[in-house]
């Protein structure tokens, strides 16, 4: 059964780091793109940055460029999301999910509907 479970998140002051990881199960790891997503209460869910395991190219939205690098492991069976220089406007749920092929942006990345398999979320607050 393909699984994927987001861990790392917490309360950070402005300015701080978080590191988020998405441990997947049930698939190999090195066919497939990983995307993170994320929703603020009241907002739509949106693409923060994406991995493709096709060549390993990295896509980032624009707000996080620079701040936001993901990453991955496959022998660990794990993507990473390294966060740094948060804002509080960064506060959200933050989710990874798998879309079926192995290249963001050919599988609908930053469209989160492209996205069939999704972890539960981990919160990051970021606030003084």
């Amino acid at each position: 059964q393909l699984q994927l479970v987001e861990s790392g998140g917490g309360l950070v002051q402005p300015g701080g780091s978080l590191r988020l990881s998405c441990v997947v199960s049930g698939f190999t790891l090195d066919y497939y793109a990983i995307g993170w997503f994320r929703q603020a209460p009241g907002k739509e869910r949106e693409g923060v940055s994406c991995i493709s395991s096709s060549d390993g190219s990295t896509y980032y939205e624009d707000s996080v460029k620079g701040r936001f690098t993901v990453s991955r492991d496959n022998a660990k069976k794990t993507v990473y999301l390294q966060m740094n220089s948060l804002k509080p406007e960064d506060t959200a749920v933050y989710y990874c999910a798998t879309s079926s092929g192995s290249d963001c942006l050919n599988d609908g990345w930053p469209e989160a509907i492209y996205f069939g398999s999704w972890g539960r979320g981990t919160q990051v607050t970021v606030s003084s």
